[in-house]
């Protein structure tokens, strides 16, 4: 294709069915939006954002519940060749102050509830319009852009042009804003609808947050781009979860999803008989829920592995064989490498630094120069900052991959490494354990000290003598945690994941 053709909602809009009357969005209340009022609605917005002092490369930051108002408020930014901020709905008023401060926007849309005190941040760092949107499609953004054309001719977009810019979570130091280009979500977008064998009598049970890669990049965009029709629920509610899976076909969730099936009594074969893929993604997945999930359903979940910075760049696979504790093989089109200190690329079964490069990988941060040049090797590679190893299966043709944790989880505890998830795994097998976090605590000695947190199965009782005992005998001495810490629950972010700079924090005093 030409460097011309890459608008994002271009391609979308090409997608649709000759049947524009469809459902494209079915919400809550039997209500639906057809493709014909995506398109309409799209116009609409894009008009009143190009008439609030936005032109093509100015900057529409986001703040909303999720709705199909919201989604639609995407596809008329990127329609009109503006670059959209997603923002989680939990941030407050210090982080939206630097996410606004940085990113300069020339239109903000908020919650209603959030407008008197986000308005006067957004107008100090220089935007022109603040409109609202509630999680029921309402506020002033619709009644303004009610009064404006349903006809607008989609921008020209080249590969390179801002689609969006995604801020990271900022838990180890100063935020930062992944640029995301039309051609990197583009060439995503195609290679997943061929990977995953998306059609347009698909149909997917939409759960997720739309400020998201997940909700937004991954899988909004997966249906769209095969003209299939959404589910859109608001939020994730496992027995409404159940009750729609016999009109889905494809389901996306982060582990959490999983586990509250699995624990629901009406989660069964029957409810799946429909479905054609289950994906999982943005956190670890036990091999424990893997398996009871394809015991319990005839499915196995499809594990994949993407960051902010790339959208997706690994997969298990479609037809072939789903290997659980591993996100599968590279992406076609994308390189994947793990490589050690001396920046050589490792062994299969040895752990070491994952670089990625392709299309979908970004060209760098919002105006951190700096930042974006430490984090590409000088022939072109992005660090991921995630640890990994190859891993072979004899069976099989070619390794998977296997992310092992963070590379600023990794623990230095008296000059020895000790991997996270190494641990996390043989602790997560010990009776009583359902699951664990491994993290290190500073201390005088060891630099670092090997910390545990376990959360106990329902009704077990477990006790930190007893795992060390048991520890003890299965691991070197060195990675065996000098505490173990047993908790009601982990606590995890919006995605899933859990925020072990928070337990850090937590079990830092603990340590003395």
């Amino acid at each position: 294709m030409s460097d011309m053709d890459c608008n994002l909602y271009r391609a979308f809009r090409q997608a649709f069915p000759k049947d524009l009357g469809a459902c494209a969005i079915e919400v809550e209340g039997s209500r639906y939006w057809s493709f014909d009022d995506i398109e309409r609605a799209s116009a609409k917005f894009a008009n009143l954002l190009c008439a609030s002092a936005a032109r093509p490369g100015s900057r529409v930051a986001v703040q909303v519940e999720k709705s199909a108002e919201a989604l639609v408020l995407y596809l008329a930014c990127v329609r009109a060749g503006l670059v959209y901020l997603p923002l989680n709905s939990a941030y407050r008023e210090g982080e939206l102050d630097y996410f606004l401060g940085n990113a300069k926007p020339d239109v903000v849309v908020a919650s209603p509830q959030n407008f008197s005190w986000l308005s006067k941040i957004a107008f100090r760092h220089g935007a022109a319009h603040v409109y609202t949107l509630d999680a029921d499609g309402r506020g002033s953004l619709i009644e303004r852009a009610a009064a404006k054309s349903d006809a607008f001719k989609t921008v020209a977009s080249g590969e390179d042009d801002l689609a969006a810019i995604l801020y990271t979570s900022g838990t180890t130091g100063r935020s930062k804003g992944a640029m995301l280009t039309h051609g990197n979500l583009l060439s995503n977008a195609r290679v997943l609808k061929e990977f995953w064998h998306w059609q347009s009598d698909d149909v997917l049970l939409h759960t997720l947050p739309l400020f998201h890669v997940h909700g937004l990049f991954v899988a909004a965009h997966g249906a769209l781009l095969a003209g299939a029709k959404m589910i859109f629920r608001s939020r994730f509610d496992a027995g409404e979860v159940i009750a729609l899976l016999p009109r889905s076909t494809v389901f996306m969730g982060v582990p959490t999803y999983y586990v509250r099936l699995l624990s629901h009594a009406g989660f069964d074969a029957a409810c799946c008989a429909n479905m054609r893929l289950f994906l999982c993604g943005s956190a670890p997945l036990l091999a424990e829920t893997f398996e009871a999930f394809r015991q319990r359903t005839g499915h196995t979940i499809l594990e994949r592995y993407g960051m902010s910075e790339t959208v997706m760049l690994t997969s298990n696979p479609y037809a072939g064989e789903r290997i659980a504790g591993t996100v599968g093989q590279p992406l076609p089109g994308t390189l994947v490498r793990v490589v050690d200190e001396d920046h050589k690329e490792c062994r299969p079964g040895d752990i070491g630094h994952i670089e990625v490069k392709g299309p979908n990988v970004f060209p760098g941060y919002w105006r951190m120069p700096e930042k974006t040049a430490e984090e590409f090797t000088h022939d072109g590679f992005f660090k991921t900052g995630d640890m990994g190893r190859w891993i072979v299966f004899d069976h099989l043709p070619q390794p998977y991959l296997s992310i092992v944790g963070r590379s600023k989880d990794l623990i230095i505890t008296g000059g020895y490494n000790v991997y996270p998830k190494e641990i996390e795994a043989i602790i997560d097998e010990l009776p009583g354990v359902l699951e664990s976090a491994v993290i290190g605590i500073a201390h005088p000695d060891f630099g670092e000290a090997v910390t545990a947190v376990v959360v106990a199965r329902p009704g077990v009782e477990v006790k930190e003598p007893i795992l060390l005992a048991a520890l003890k005998a299965k691991i070197a001495n060195f990675k065996v945690p000098k505490r173990i810490h047993v908790v009601a629950e982990l606590p995890r972010n919006t995605m899933g994941k859990v925020q072990k700079n928070v337990l850090r924090e937590k079990f830092s005093a603990a340590m003395g």
